[in-house]
C-alpha cells in the first residue's frame, strides 16, 4: 500500500511517499481502507515535532479519515468488515490503509459521502463540542468566531447558525469574509483593517458578545475578551497564529466571564458516550442536508505534501481533503 511517511521531523517537502506492507490489526483494532482523509493544522505541527501528542518516527500524518473496514483484530465486536465510518487516529491517515482502535471508529450510514465524512470529525467535532458542551451556546446569543475562514472557524460559523445564534465572523481578508458570509455569518469583521473592539461594540450596540470561539490565539485574544458581554464564555481552541495568548487576569473578573478550554479529542476519549453522541448529531445534520462540510480543496495522496504546505501558508479556506 502507499503511505506518506515522516521519517525525520521537518517540513512537508521532507515527507516521503512510499510503498509499504499492509498493517495487521492487533487486538481491539480494525484495519480500514481509507477513502478520504482530512487535512488539519495538527498534521503540520506533528511533522515538525511541535504537537502535544508526539508521534514515534517513522509515521504517517493524517489525524482523521473516512473509509471502510477491511479486517477486524481479535476481540472486536459491533463492527463488521464492509462497515463505513470515520475515525480520529491522530496519525496514520495519509495512507491507503490505516489501523484504528475500534473505539475510535464511528460508523456512518452508506449515504454519507466519504469526502464530507472525512472533513467533519476533528474540525466540526471540535467546534460542536466547544459551542454545545463547553460554551453552552443558546439560541439568540451572539457568537464571535476568530479565524472564521479556517476549518474549525468555518465549522463554528455553520454550527452557530444551526444552533440559533447570531454569528459575527472575523478573518483577515475580504475573500475569506465572503466565504464566511456564504456559509451563514450575520456580520463580518476584517481584523487586519478594522479595530476589533470598536467593530464589536458597533455590531452589538455596546452589549458585547456572549461566546467567543478562538482557534487562533495571538494578538486578537485580549481585544476579543475585552469585547465580551457579562457572563460571556471565551472558548480556547488553539493557537494557529503560532503565539499562545497572554491575558490580564483581571479581565475575567471585570467581565464576569469564563475562559474555557476545549479539547475535543481528549474529551471523546475520556467520555466515549459523549463523543459518540456528538458525532451522531453531526451525522444527522449532514444527512438531513442542514449541514454541509465546507470542503474547498481536494488533493490526491501524491499531492498530500502540497496540501500540508498550502495549510501552512494559510492558502486553505474551510477544509482540505485528500481523496484516495
Amino acid at each position: 500500500m502507499r503511505a506518506l511517511l515522516c521519517k525525520t521531523y521537518g517540513m512537508p517537502a521532507d515527507l516521503a511517499l512510499e510503498n509499504v506492507a499492509s498493517p495487521k490489526p492487533a487486538a481491539g483494532e480494525v484495519l480500514v481502507t481509507v477513502k478520504a482523509a482530512g487535512v488539519n493544522f495538527p498534521d503540520v505541527l506533528m511533522i515538525q515535532d511541535k504537537y502535544q501528542h508526539r508521534q514515534t518516527l517513522p509515521f504517517s500524518p493524517g489525524y482523521e479519515i473516512a473509509g471502510v473496514v477491511k479486517q477486524l483484530g481479535p476481540g472486536v465486536t459491533g463492527i463488521e468488515p464492509g462497515d463505513a465510518g470515520v475515525a480520529m487516529l491522530r496519525s496514520g491517515g495519509f495512507a491507503d490503509e490505516a489501523l484504528v482502535p475500534a473505539d475510535r471508529f464511528w460508523q456512518i450510514p452508506a449515504d454519507v459521502d466519504f469526502v464530507d465524512a472525512a472533513a467533519f470529525p476533528l474540525a466540526y467535532g471540535t467546534s460542536y463540542h466547544a459551542l454545545k458542551d463547553r460554551g453552552q451556546l443558546r439560541p439568540g446569543e451572539t457568537l464571535l468566531v476568530l479565524g472564521a475562514a479556517g476549518g474549525v472557524g468555518l465549522a463554528a460559523v455553520q454550527l452557530g447558525k444551526l444552533m440559533g445564534a447570531r454569528v459575527i465572523a472575523c478573518a483577515s481578508t475580504a475573500e475569506k469574509l465572503a466565504l464566511c458570509k456564504r456559509e451563514g455569518a450575520d456580520a463580518l469583521i476584517n481584523y487586519r483593517e478594522e479595530n476589533l473592539r470598536e467593530a464589536v461594540k458597533q455590531l452589538t450596540h455596546g452589549q458585547g458578545v456572549d461566546v467567543i470561539l478562538d482557534p487562533v490565539g495571538g494578538a486578537y485574544a485580549e481585544p476579543a475578551v475585552r469585547s465580551m458581554a457579562w457572563y460571556g464564555r471565551y472558548l480556547v481552541v488553539g493557537f494557529t497564529s503560532g503565539e499562545i495568548s497572554r491575558l490580564p487576569m483581571n479581565l475575567p473578573l471585570l467581565k464576569g466571564c469564563a475562559l474555557v478550554g476545549v479539547a475535543w479529542d481528549t474529551y471523546s476519549r475520556r467520555d466515549p458516550a459523549g463523543g459518540r453522541k456528538n458525532i451522531a448529531e453531526l451525522i444527522a445534520w449532514i444527512r438531513s442536508k442542514q449541514l454541509k462540510p465546507a470542503v474547498t480543496a481536494r488533493y490526491s495522496l501524491e499531492q498530500a505534501r502540497q496540501a500540508l504546505d498550502d495549510l501552512m501558508q494559510r492558502k486553505v479556506q474551510g477544509k482540505a481533503v485528500i481523496v484516495m
